[in-house]
């Protein structure tokens, strides 16, 4: 076993890609595991493994990229139907490959009854790593800053159940910074059993997040809450399968009902800096709303 070595799961991904960054800039020894190898990024001291087709249920294929490695970086799979199912397979194939150590990627308020169905899919897999015996810590994220911009919709109006309640959105970079701090902490074992709520600074309603918008865009954009029949009856033109669907729904009724709210300070903690708030991640990122200009 590589004492240094460690496994980034979804490494062409938003977080994978950051996070490979960052670990590279900081001469770590890695092995980015990603679905094609042209999309991995080219960085120094980094392995490339071809094991996420089709999917984490490759199990010969995952335990052969967690071979030889303490440390694995696990990103939740791509919203499915058995999304479940995989993450299961890639904690298995870690316990198999002698893994000691998973830092999960999960979501804000991961729990069994959790409003945001996607919520419920993580509790299941933290609930599986917690049995397999390993050393674990759970980064739960919330909604991405970039996520409420695509909630926009081409008339420049958001349109969900979300009510008056408030989102805590965070930025890609700063889960990337915290997970950087977690996987390097020399303190040894300083993060096991926690579970991270990874927010921005503040929470912000749809309707601030709409004005924030305008402001940067130079067009109108508004917020229009919907009941949850309404939700429900204006996604069906596309022709999305119902487990979809419920996840698209759902992500604005938590928010509704305040469970996205709660801000923590673990970005500035960990990282060292503040979170970036809206304003701050549209300033930072422009061609990720470039296509709302006026």
């Amino acid at each position: 076993m590589d004492d240094d070595l460690i496994v980034v799961t979804g490494a062409s991904g938003r977080i994978g890609r950051r996070l490979a960054a960052r670990l590279a800039a900081e001469g770590a020894h890695q092995r980015l595991v990603v679905r094609s190898p042209d999309r991995a990024p080219a960085l120094p001291g980094t392995e490339t493994e071809v094991a996420l087709s089709p999917g984490y249920t490759d199990v010969p294929s995952m335990r052969a990229a967690f071979a030889g490695a303490r440390t694995v970086f696990l990103v939740s799979g791509r919203e499915s139907a058995d999304r479940v199912t995989e993450h299961r397979a890639a904690v298995d194939a870690a316990v198999d490959a002698g893994v000691e150590r998973v830092v999960y990627l999960s979501f804000m308020g991961a729990a069994p009854d959790a409003t945001f169905t996607f919520a419920r899919d993580h509790w299941a897999t933290e609930e599986h790593i917690r049995a397999s015996g390993l050393r674990f810590t759970f980064l739960r994220d919330c909604l991405y800053h970039d996520a409420v911009v695509h909630f926009v919709g081409d008339d420049g109006v958001i349109r969900g159940p979300a009510g008056h309640g408030r989102v805590a959105a965070v930025a890609h970079d700063d889960v990337a910074d915290v997970a950087t701090s977690v996987l390097l902490d020399a303190r040894a074992h300083a993060h096991d059993g926690q579970a991270y709520d990874v927010t921005g600074p503040t929470a912000y309603t749809l309707t601030e997040a709409a004005q924030v918008l305008s402001t940067a865009t130079g067009r109108e954009i508004t917020y229009v809450p919907e009941t949850l029949d309404e939700a429900y009856a204006s996604r069906e033109r596309f022709g999305a399968e119902p487990w979809e669907v419920e996840g698209w729904v759902s992500s604005y009724a938590a928010i509704a009902t305040g469970e996205l709210e709660r801000t923590a300070p673990t970005v500035r903690r960990l990282s060292g800096r503040p979170a970036q708030s809206l304003q701050e991640w549209l300033s930072l990122n422009p061609r990720e709303w470039a296509h709302l200009r006026a």
